[in-house]
């Protein structure tokens, strides 16, 4: 993959792109707090073996669980940006995140982020993204009545049974949440937990998962089929 630097109203922003030789599906990564898309090498890898033009944004380490307002703005931004750059006018897109990556996609999706009574913030929607895939992802942004109203995008959400940062049960919710009108396809991995989707997770931490590997090659292979068929 190459790097490319795009520019937004806060400065430049790097950018790794595959960019398939032909016209393909266009599948936008959005990392999780770290930053860093290839960290996720096995994932992005198996979405280029696939035929897709791969787009994943860098972002600054965020240094808190808990996200300031002007930083997820600037995410959802600069996903959006990146898109602009590699999709052709009246096309469309999928979306695959991670932990905070993966609500920003819900909330590009149409969802409403709020932070807490009377702190929704304002995130545009993206109507390019067709369906998304979320691995991990931190729900409690959108418990607020009429949060999920607007999501209409089929969705794969995918945790591990040991994540004790987002565990399974905030994905159930988000299923339950949304029933009434769309199936979430929720997976729940036994002995996964949050950083097992990651080829290379943060320092200081530990892997409960033993077939770590086989794991990795196999929601990269379940995540690509959900996405481009």
């Amino acid at each position: 993959m190459q790097t490319k630097t795009l520019q937004d109203e806060a400065g430049s922003f790097k950018v790794s792109v595959h960019e398939a030789p032909s016209v393909s599906p266009v599948v936008l990564f959005a990392v999780g707090a770290g930053g860093q898309p290839e960290r996720h090498a096995t994932l992005l890898d198996a979405l280029v073996e696939s035929g897709c033009t791969v787009v994943a944004p860098h972002f600054e380490r965020l240094a808190s669980l808990f996200p300031m307002e002007d930083e997820l703005i600037l995410r959802a931004r600069r996903l959006s940006l990146a898109l602009d750059a590699f999709v052709q006018p009246g096309s469309t897109a999928v979306g695959v995140g991670h932990s905070i990556g993966a609500t920003t996609l819900v909330a590009l999706a149409g969802a409403q982020m709020w932070l807490g009574p009377g702190r929704c913030i304002d995130i545009p929607p993206d109507s390019r993204l067709t369906r998304i895939a979320l691995l991990a992802p931190p729900t409690g942004f959108f418990q607020a009545p009429g949060a999920l109203d607007a999501v209409g995008t089929p969705i794969l959400a995918w945790v591990g049974s040991a994540d004790i940062i987002t565990p399974p049960a905030q994905t159930v919710w988000l299923a339950h949440a949304m029933s009434d009108w769309q199936t979430v396809d929720v997976r729940v991995t036994d002995g996964a937990g949050h950083f097992s989707f990651m080829d290379l997770p943060p320092p200081n931490t530990s892997e409960p998962l033993i077939t770590k590997q086989a794991f990795l090659q196999e929601h990269s292979s379940e995540v690509c089929k959900f996405l481009v068929g």
